[in-house]
């Protein structure tokens, strides 16, 4: 199980509508205008969220697998 940065599980792709997932991905990897404090440009090799989790947004991969992908 893999949870955002505050801890809330994401919306299963199953159970949840693209704009509930998009919303998820925007409230919990947002810029905070901090580099140093923060640090989701690096996870994310300085690419927007949104367009990192495009596919769990759309349906077609969980939010896990995205997130495996960039923790190697």
């Amino acid at each position: 199980m893999i949870f955002g940065t505050c801890g809330q599980r994401a919306p299963s792709v199953g159970e949840s509508a693209p704009a509930e997932r998009r919303k998820y991905i925007e409230e919990h990897f947002r810029c905070i205008s901090d580099c140093d404090m923060c640090g989701i440009c690096a996870v994310y090799h300085n690419q927007d969220p949104l367009l990192v989790y495009r596919d769990y947004i759309e349906g077609t991969r969980t939010f896990e697998e995205i997130t495996e992908e960039y923790r190697r």
